[in-house]
């Protein structure tokens, strides 16, 4: 079984994706499909023993849709890298631009033409009204053969799609927007043909004088450059693939046989020794092996502020080197690396689809075929009660207005980019704040969130102890006993001891040379530093019995004490502790502002985690736990009516980050806790916690917008159209106009989506 997402050419709206659909669904062997409009995209589960890609697209080949399936990486400007991890994403682009271009100058051909059919038709109007003189009879017959002139090229070359569409739905029966832009402009091109071919004789059961070529014209017009602005607002809404993308390195310097060599990416394999030289990209993933040097890790982390890298550091592809140059050992290549995995991911999110599009997708299936009936019932309804008040030739006239007004309104592509492209929006915004999400269905479910649960290490503390306080009992500086200090905690290989060392350090406080050095098992260590003997660790011989107020009161807040001494005299007591994160405060309030409780769930002691969530803010605390018992804990939260978030490390928490409603992983960049949760937020920032909710709400909101204007277009633009509101209030809806709201709806909605980029989460 195979589940692959293929780019499909040829889509234009909503109907589009329900008629692949149903197609493909159709073929042998086949058990899911899923197609984005938004995308263009479609995600298809099969048995690779009873098909093929290349089946799928024979199928849909009739009804005018086509998959980019493989080309080589050479026809495609990629490497093969690239082109494995990423099919088809450069060749989408490419093809996007060069439709774009061909439309751009259909537009620019057919846009004067309507200029000139806006012109003579407000002329002809303002002359009803008697606000001008009457076209002189002369020169209506010269205008009408303009016009028709105007309107072949019109409706034979900008809007041949429009023609191939209807062609598609007599032989098919598949009708999609293309359907109902060309029955309408063709069913008022023939009839303007006919009448002005065959005027005498028609004269006396139709008004030969009025003709729709300036219908056929401006709709074709305006329904084409709202295309050309839809697909050039939706290239914009997918540009964070391609910033992904661009952040990807080109070639690698290796060392071979001694030698350095520049190769493909491609071509860099497991065990690589690879060269990074000044302001170059890191290539591959893997692990620092000499030199120093400080990267920009901003694409990860989000972090501005570069991060050393010594022997035995980690590298992640896509990041930037600065000053220095190192050489590192490839540990992962390929599709393997961090990057390809957030680009997989992003792409796959951006894809998929949120509960929410169901009611859209449905009332889709149905849209076109239910249009084609009112429109013909329109025109059916004219003919048979409107000939006796206004006569046939009135009747008829204002039947083909409103057969034409229907057609052209009511095509439903607003209705199928109101869900996908605030995903994609949504989902490329995330991407770039260094929340990565794993589909649209996790999206929207975490807008309504009411419970944070987070764990305690790792996600409000630090993960790892650091020296957090310092006293000191002696005549000594406090450089000199941490010196001692750390000298003798260099020997041990003590967590708490490297919490010492690094903090030492940080200050760029140098070691000094100990002897005779001993470790004491359960206690602390001691050695000689400059003839004086000293003794790191807990109580000795009760000479801690002095600090003892002090000690306790730290370990009842989770720190662990760490005391320099002398034979009998207490020098300093150090205080050791995984430190609270110094962004876990602010976004603990902020969780609150935006409604959310927040509990904290620990297997630490219920001293500790109380005290921590006293210091940050945390509604409820439950210590003490194993992960059964998290799990447990989850579903409780549950059944009080809760939409619960789980945030944890993504591995140890598996099980409640299962249970939750919205799993969400701490992660530094590890490709393991990125397939754990529904969302991973890089670099272990708690304050992106909060940037994803309110990037689901503002995606949400966003969305709803998004259908209530589709939705209202349609429920007001149709009956308007249908002439329902004649016989009340003359209000009759002209095709032009039709097409014009068709256009801005479609604009409108894809506007709507891209309002999110400027949001500020």
């Amino acid at each position: 079984m195979a589940t692959n997402t293929y780019p499909v050419r040829g889509m234009h709206c909503a109907s589009c994706a329900h008629i692949i659909e149903k197609a493909l669904r159709k073929v042998e062997g086949v058990t899911s499909v899923e197609v984005n409009v938004g995308t263009e995209a479609a995600k298809i589960s099969y048995d690779e023993s009873k098909t093929s890609p290349q089946h799928f697209s024979a199928k849909i080949e009739p009804l005018g849709y086509t998959l980019a399936l493989a080309r080589s990486a050479e026809e495609m400007g990629m490497s093969e890298s690239e082109h494995a991890a990423h099919l088809g994403l450069n060749q989408s682009k490419t093809e996007k631009l060069a439709e774009l271009a061909a439309m751009k100058t259909k537009i620019v051909a057919v846009m004067p033409m309507a200029g000139v059919a806006v012109l003579i038709m407000a002329w002809s109007i303002l002359a009803e009204f008697g606000w001008a003189s009457r076209i002189p009879q002369a020169w209506n017959s010269s205008f009408n053969m303009l016009l028709a002139l105007m309107a072949t090229y019109a409706l034979f070359v900008v809007g041949r799609p429009y023609l191939v569409g209807v062609y598609r739905f007599l032989r098919h029966g598949a009708a999609n927007m293309d359907t109902l832009i060309g029955i309408g402009t063709s069913a008022a091109f023939l009839y303007s043909v006919v009448v002005t071919l065959f005027a005498e004789p028609l004269r006396a059961y139709v008004n030969v004088e009025v003709t729709y070529f300036d219908v056929a014209i401006v709709v074709i017009a305006f329904i084409t450059l709202g295309k050309y602005l839809e697909a050039r607002a939706k290239l914009s809404t997918g540009d964070a693939i391609e910033k992904l993308l661009n952040l990807q390195a080109k070639t690698a310097l290796v060392v071979r046989e001694g030698r350095e060599v520049e190769i493909p990416i491609d071509q860099v394999v497991h065990g690589d020794l690879i060269i990074v030289k000044p302001a170059g990209k890191i290539p591959v993933d893997g692990l620092a092996t000499e030199g120093s040097s400080y990267v920009d890790e901003s694409m990860v982390s989000g972090e501005p502020v570069p991060v050393e890298k010594n022997a035995g550091d980690a590298v992640v592809a896509g990041t930037l080197n600065t000053t220095g140059a190192f050489t590192f050992r490839a540990t992962k290549v390929g599709s393997e690396t961090l990057l390809a995995h957030i680009i997989k991911m992003v792409e796959d999110a951006q894809g998929s689809k949120a509960p929410i599009q169901a009611l859209a997708d449905k009332i889709s299936s149905v849209f076109v075929p239910v249009v084609l009936v009112i429109a013909f019932g329109s025109l059916g309804l004219w003919l048979l009660i409107g000939t006796s008040s206004l006569g046939f030739a009135q009747a008829l006239s204002y039947g083909l207005v409103s057969f034409v007004g229907v057609l052209v309104i009511a095509c439903p592509c607003a209705l199928g980019l109101a869900t996908p492209t605030a995903i994609i929006v949504g989902v490329g915004k995330g991407a770039r704040e260094g929340i990565l999400i794993k589909d649209a269905a996790t999206l929207e479910k975490l807008h309504a969130v009411t419970t944070v649960v987070v764990d305690k290490t790792g996600t409000i503390t630090k993960g790892k102890p650091e020296l957090v306080s310092f006293k000191n009992f002696s005549d000594k500086s406090d450089d000199e006993l941490i010196a001692i200090l750390a000298s003798l905690e260099s020997k041990s290989e003590h967590p708490i001891a490297s919490a010492i060392v690094s903090y030492a350090a940080a200050r760029s406080i140098a070691m000094r040379p100990v002897e005779d050095f001993i470790a004491i098992r359960g206690k602390g260590v001691q050695g000689v530093i400059a003839g004086v003997e000293y003794f790191a660790g807990n109580a000795r011989d009760g000479s801690a019995a002095l600090q003892a107020d002090s000690i306790e009161k730290g370990a009842r807040e989770g720190k662990t004490p760490v005391i320099l001494a002398t034979k009998g005299k207490v020098l300093a007591v150090v205080m050791v502790a995984d430190a609270v994160k110094s962004e876990a405060k602010e976004a603990v309030a902020n969780l609150h502002a935006l409604g959310i409780r927040v509990v904290m769930l620990t297997g630490d002691n219920a001293q500790t985690a109380d005290y921590i969530a006293r210091e940050v803010g945390i509604d409820e605390v439950v210590a003490e736990v194993m992960p059964k018992d998290k799990l447990h804990t989850i579903k409780e939260l549950q059944a009080k009516g809760g939409v619960v978030a789980m945030v944890g490390d993504g591995i140890n928490d598996a099980p409640a980050l299962a249970q939750a409603d919205v799993g969400i992983a701490m992660a530094t960049g590890t490709d393991v806790a990125i397939e754990s949760a529904g969302i991973t937020l890089l670099h272990g920032d708690l304050s992106k916690l909060v940037k994803a909710i309110r990037l689901s709400k503002f995606t949400m909101r966003g969305i709803k917008q998004n259908l209530f204007w589709a939705f209202a277009y349609n429920v007001i633009g149709i009956p308007l159209a249908s002439g329902i509101l004649y016989p009340v209030f003359g209000w009759l809806l002209s095709p032009v106009f039709a097409g014009a709201a068709m256009a801005l709806s479609s604009v409108s909605v894809v506007g709507n989506s891209l309002r999110l980029k400027a949001k500020v989460l």
